[in-house]
């Protein structure tokens, strides 16, 4: 993969890197960021991933959430991938809930998407092989967290690589895709009407599988989305039933935003190094 450094900043003492790149298998240029911190001592570093919602890019995390402050102070990388292929030529839709901004974290398999529309493949593989070498002293330990569709992203791409991730977290995630207005929209258009095949992307069903990685899930009490877009229910009565470790937490008045995010960011990000040291 050829990158091309397009920003840097100094954060809290370690760096804030924003790259572009070609991605095979998106097919289009991509970009990503990465936050690297200052680790004077030399050890050993692991990595988080986090996954954006809706219409965001790379920077929202990045500049929103103020988490360089925590990644410094608990010494570990975070990678910040975009939420979908972009360009001229790749699928889009009218919707701000489909197509570019919209990617759901999935391989697509229908017209016109298949193309370009394989977030999951892009950030399992291509994209993993390079953040693994630009974090110097990378320990090979890995978690993962999102928001919103990113916290869909995180749960599934989790859960379906449980030996990879040591953990993962969620702000407000879409947890029942097949059964909410979003995923169905989605999953309908990038994967077609056959509903068996939503099972391999929706986190409600593959919590079923035995030995998935701890999680932990906060969700606002006064967000616009929830509960209709962002139901909980199955996915908790199937974790439950299935002896997950799941960490399912209200948060009193918080809604939807960043600054929701910025005030749980702590606890979830005590929450991973728990498991990655």
């Amino acid at each position: 993969m050829s990158l091309k450094l397009i920003e840097k900043h100094r954060s809290f003492g370690g760096e804030q890197y924003k790259y572009r790149h070609y991605s095979k298998s998106l097919q289009c240029d991509m970009t990503f960021s990465i936050y690297l911190p200052s680790n004077k001592e030399e050890k050993k570093i692991p990595l988080i991933w986090w996954l954006s919602g809706l219409t965001c890019t790379d920077d929202n995390f990045s500049q929103k959430s103020g988490f360089q402050r925590l990644a410094e102070k608990y010494q570990v990388a975070v990678i910040i991938p975009d939420t979908s292929p972009r360009g001229e030529n790749v699928a889009d839709d009218e919707g701000w809930d489909l197509g570019q901004g919209a990617g759901f974290y999935l391989n697509a398999t229908q017209d016109p998407w298949a193309k370009h529309y394989n977030m999951y493949t892009y950030i399992v593989d291509e994209l993993t092989a390079t953040a693994t070498t630009l974090v110097p002293h990378f320990s090979g330990e890995q978690s993962i967290m999102g928001h919103s569709m990113g916290g869909h992203g995180a749960l599934v791409i989790g859960m379906k690589n449980a030996a990879r991730f040591k953990a993962i977290s969620a702000f407000s995630p879409i947890s029942s895709p097949s059964q909410v207005l979003w995923g169905i929209k989605a999953f309908s258009t990038y994967l077609g009407e056959d509903k068996t095949s939503w099972k391999e992307w929706d986190a409600s069903e593959l919590v079923k599988e035995a030995g998935m990685p701890p999680i932990l899930i906060t969700q606002g009490t006064q967000d616009e989305f929830y509960p209709k877009q962002l139901d909980e229910i199955t996915f908790l009565k199937n974790a439950r039933e299935n002896n997950q470790v799941v960490h399912y937490k209200k948060a009193e008045g918080y809604d939807h935003s960043y600054f929701f995010i910025a005030t749980f960011l702590e606890e979830h990000f005590a929450f991973h190094m728990e498991y990655l040291k």
